[in-house]
């Protein structure tokens, strides 16, 4: 076997800002892969950008709004999954309180449909924020999975958690971890064989060389097969507050000489899917 990595940019379309600085590093080559919310306003001009580029962007199947943009509206309407003002709540935890298994499969059937009607069908999804995971409380893992076999989608779900996790899962979480897995190979879903994201905050970091260091320590430890890096590169300017500090240091990173000298040095295969 070999060592190969999807190097993904998250949340195209988020909001202008964002969709400018992926759009840019896909057009450099800076990253293999990207995936798309469509439930936001920029949505439709996100599109288009990618099309231009002849880029397939997977479907970022998103649940939940995020603090800093104005609140986005789930595409299907379901009851359970937006608030009183038909907007999505930006808190997972609430989310997962409420949400029913029903109205999250068909807010992803609308996000799905969304895509094939742009001229962009995906052939892998993915959760924003990860409200699928049961990571804020319910888990509806199992009905996604389910769904990805019935529209043939890769889903990113690891086989080992730990990289991302950042340690070995708790026990309950083990075993449901263990259990989708199997489901997925049941069911024919693809998964990479681990995934990793920086977590911590600009104030953890302190400075971008900290942050780099953790992507080369990252690099340095993928195991074999495929797994993928995912990253949020934006502008400081687009996203509020520390984050956006972050997103801008994880654009500097993807054009970092130092970065690219690691990957060529790591004899790691940079490739747009972990799906054969």
């Amino acid at each position: 076997m070999s060592r190969r990595v999807v190097i993904t940019a998250d949340d195209l379309g988020r909001e202008p800002g964002t969709t400018e600085v992926i759009a840019s590093l896909l057009a450099e080559g800076h990253v293999s892969a990207t995936t798309l919310i469509c439930v936001s306003p920029e949505a439709e001009r996100a599109a288009r950008r990618v099309r231009e580029l002849g880029v397939l962007p997977r479907l970022h199947i998103t649940l939940t709004s995020e603090r800093g943009v104005p609140r986005w509206r789930p595409l299907n309407g379901a009851a359970s999954i937006a608030g009183p003002d038909g907007t999505l709540t930006d808190d997972p935890f609430a989310f997962a309180a409420r949400g029913k298994a029903g109205d999250v499969i068909g807010e992803a059937d609308a996000q799905l449909a969304w895509m094939r009607e742009h001229d962009l069908a995906p052939v892998a999804a993915d959760s924003h924020a990860g409200t699928v995971y049961g990571l804020h409380g319910r888990s509806f893992l199992a009905e996604t999975l389910q769904w990805c076999a019935r529209h043939g989608l890769a889903f990113r779900l690891p086989r080992d958690p730990e990289p991302y996790m950042g340690g070995p899962l708790p026990p309950p979480l083990a075993a449901a971890h263990e259990g989708a897995v199997a489901l997925a190979d049941s069911l024919g879903v693809a998964l990479p064989q681990t995934i990793a994201t920086n977590r911590r905050t600009a104030a953890d970091l302190g400075t971008y060389e900290r942050l780099r260091d953790d992507y080369l320590r990252r690099l340095a430890d993928l195991p074999e097969g495929t797994s993928e890096l995912f990253l949020h590169p934006s502008r400081e300017d687009a996203v509020t507050g520390p984050d956006g500090i972050v997103r801008t240091w994880e654009a500097r990173l993807l054009r970092d000489p130092v970065w690219h000298a690691a990957l060529e040095r790591e004899d790691v295969e940079v490739v747009p899917g972990w799906w054969s």
